[in-house]
C-alpha cells in the first residue's frame, strides 16, 4: 500500500484552531461591523449548508470504507453523492462554516480566517491530493477533474 499525499497539517484541526482564535480576537480585540439582518439569515443558511456538506461527505467516506484524513492512502475514488458536484466538499464545508460565522456574529476575524484557510487548503492541501490521485488513478481521476469542479464554482 502506498502512502497518501504529502500534506503538511490537518485541515480539520487548522479550521477548528482558526475558529477559536477568530472568536477570541474578534470578540475582545477588534470592533464588530454591523451587517444587514438579511446577511445574518444568510449566515445561518450557510452554517446549515456547511454542516450538511461535512456530514454527507464524511458519511460517504465511511460507506466506502475510506479514511477522510487527507494524509492516508486510498483504494478508490468517491464520485457519487455530493462528490458529483464538487471534488472537495469537506474543505468547502470548513470555509463556508467560517464565512457563515462571520455573517452571523459580525466578527471580522472569521472572514479573515476563511480567506486564509481557503488559500492554504487550495494551494497546500488540494494540489498535493490531486497530484497523489492522478498518480494513483491516472485516467479515472483526470476524467473526474474534467467533469467536476474543485470547489463548486471553480
Amino acid at each position: 500500500m502506498t502512502e497518501g499525499p504529502n500534506i503538511k497539517g490537518n485541515p480539520l484541526k487548522i479550521s477548528v484552531l482558526l475558529l477559536v482564535v477568530s472568536y477570541f480576537l474578534g470578540e475582545f480585540f477588534f470592533p464588530k461591523y454591523p451587517l444587514i439582518y438579511m446577511l445574518n439569515l444568510l449566515g445561518i443558511l450557510g452554517f446549515m449548508i456547511s454542516l450538511f456538506l461535512f456530514f454527507s461527505s464524511f458519511n460517504l467516506f465511511k460507506s466506502y470504507e475510506e479514511n477522510p484524513d487527507p494524509t492516508t492512502s486510498t483504494k478508490r475514488l468517491i464520485q457519487t453523492g455530493i462528490y458529483a458536484y464538487t471534488r472537495n466538499p469537506i474543505y468547502l464545508s470548513f470555509v463556508l462554516f467560517l464565512f457563515s460565522m462571520f455573517m452571523i456574529f459580525e466578527n471580522v476575524m472569521y472572514f479573515i480566517s476563511a480567506l486564509g484557510l481557503t488559500y492554504w487548503i487550495h494551494n497546500y492541501v488540494i494540489k498535493f491530493e490531486e497530484q497523489y490521485l492522478v498518480k494513483e488513478f491516472p485516467e479515472e481521476y483526470k476524467g473526474y477533474m474534467n467533469s467536476v469542479s474543485r470547489w463548486i464554482l471553480f
